[in-house]
């Protein structure tokens, strides 16, 4: 079984992603709804709080895990690994790969957490690729709770304006492509393209399912468990909007305390 984890609802786009890669596996899907958004918390907390989810899932039977959540995949991974019994990646390494091929001008724009852009991972691991790669980054703290209350269609006027404020500096740079580096920005992708037209958008959790994928021949029953670890509503929006088998998933809420690492 794989699991697949994020704050909140944003790493279902990986999830979609990896069911339609994948229609035979079993996948779990976790989501912390109780203390969503991790981009403003400090990186000794994001790293707490990813360690419950994994101990969880792995209490569960899974031995590869997803974990599609940007911040956590910026700045816990190496910690997580270290602990970890199975094959647990994140969405850095795959989104930079497809945002270096994507480019034609060499200017990529990185919208992500607050947490994300402060790790600095993403400048780094394009430059890594991409000799004279040009990296515009920005925060976009507003997007995580906008997604999470369900701001999430088109014409929402509060959505959009948050999002061309803080594409403000990758359009003045010219960036033909935007990595989209949290995986709560792919349900506004819409609003995205509305804000920067013609520019090539990189969906992180995607190429995250897509490299997951590749490394696996898992089969199973092809059975979707949705867990969150409050309120479900908000989910099930996220879902419908998704489609596919998720509109169809079942969601049930789980308590993290007694999968929490005890000092």
């Amino acid at each position: 079984m794989i699991g697949v984890f994020d704050s909140g609802l944003g790493g279902l786009t990986a999830l979609a992603e990896l069911r339609r890669l994948l229609p035979d596996a079993d996948l779990l899907y976790f989501g912390d709804t109780a203390r969503v958004p991790y981009g403003s918390r400090s990186n000794a907390i994001i790293t707490r709080y990813a360690q419950d989810i994994i101990n969880y899932l792995l209490g569960r039977g899974c031995d590869r895990i997803l974990a599609a959540c940007g911040t956590v995949s910026t700045v816990a991974l190496p910690a997580l690994r270290k602990n970890c019994p199975v094959p647990l990646s994140g969405i850095v390494e795959a989104a930079c790969d497809a945002a270096c091929r994507a480019t034609k001008s060499g200017r990529i724009g990185v919208v992500a957490t607050a947490a994300s852009i402060r790790s600095g991972v993403y400048p780094r691991e394009i430059g890594a690729r991409l000799s004279g790669a040009e990296v515009t980054q920005n925060a976009c703290p507003l997007l995580v709770p906008l997604v999470e209350g369900g701001f999430v269609a088109r014409n929402c006027e509060i959505t959009h304006l948050a999002v061309r404020e803080y594409l403000t500096p990758i359009r003045e740079a010219g960036c033909d492509t935007l990595l989209l580096g949290c995986t709560h920005y792919p349900i506004l992708t819409d609003i995205f393209s509305d804000e920067l037209p013609g520019a090539v958008l990189i969906n992180a959790g995607r190429e995250a399912a897509r490299a997951v994928a590749e490394k696996t021949h898992e089969h199973g029953e092809g059975r979707t468990e949705l867990v969150v670890s409050d309120r479900t509503q908000d989910m099930e929006k996220v879902c419908a909007i998704l489609g596919g088998d998720l509109s169809h998933a079942e969601i049930h809420t789980v308590s993290l305390s007694d999968y929490a690492d005890r000092e």
